[in-house]
């Protein structure tokens, strides 16, 4: 159903619980999981965060200068990248990370037009350090990178199955969305993406679908045109 895609994965859905640090069994999991879109014949791009390392906004980072905290918090995204890269790597794919922040020992820098050339070439695509700018999440970077490769939609991977009313994990009372607007997001003010990342998806109308990373094969399912998660339309 989609052709090419932009993967949004958290921080903290590498650390599949833990809290910290990454969980070699379930980035393995992952891996496998892109294979099998890669397989399909989509071409993917993945934005990571860093959150399951140090998020720039959280309690770590309290008494730190805000655009510090941000620029450690991109660094950890390419922690991140650098293990996503190694486990997709290890089951004979060709995968590049590039980073936003120029770190070309580990990483190649982020040009549009080469990023646009490796996926043509059927490589796989991870951006790591955000937008390279502090004060803008990844969620932003994600969208601003869906927007750059020209993907047909974004998917952002969570720990939970969609968008809700209130969050699940406190209120269990809280109902569902299966398809919401960008609009009422805002509206509703529902912690989905970051105010930046939503209204730069809303204003380049792409398409975004919400869903939850904890069941293998979601990733393909989605791709394939299943109705899991939460479908956020402009």
């Amino acid at each position: 159903m989609y052709k090419r895609i932009l993967l949004k994965l958290s921080g903290e859905a590498l650390a599949a619980g833990a809290g910290f640090g990454i969980d070699a069994v379930f980035i393995h999991q992952v891996a496998a999981e892109i294979a099998a879109v890669h397989a399909l014949g989509c071409k993917i791009g993945i934005v990571v965060g860093g959150g399951n390392f140090f998020r720039g906004v959280a309690q770590q980072a309290i008494d730190m200068d805000r655009v510090a905290a941000d620029h450690m918090g991109m660094l950890s995204t390419v922690i991140n990248a650098i293990a996503l890269q190694d486990a997709i790597e290890k089951l004979g794919l060709v995968c590049r990370v590039m980073s936003a922040i120029e770190i070309r020992q580990v990483a190649e820098p982020y040009i549009r037009r080469r990023a646009m050339r490796h996926l043509e070439k059927g490589r796989i695509l991870i951006f790591a350090a955000g937008t390279g700018n502090p004060f803008f999440s990844t969620d932003t970077a994600a969208s601003l990178r869906a927007m750059e490769i020209k993907a047909d939609i974004l998917l952002k991977a969570t720990s939970v199955d969609g968008i809700y009313t209130a969050d699940p994990k406190t209120h269990p009372e809280a109902t569902k969305f299966p398809q919401i607007s960008y609009a009422d997001i805002l509206r509703l003010n529902l912690k989905v993406m970051d105010t930046a990342a939503v209204s730069l998806c809303r204003d380049n109308n792409m398409p975004m679908m919400v869903f939850s990373m904890r069941e293998p094969g979601n990733i393909a399912r989605v791709i394939q045109g299943e109705p899991l998660g939460s479908l956020v339309t402009p």
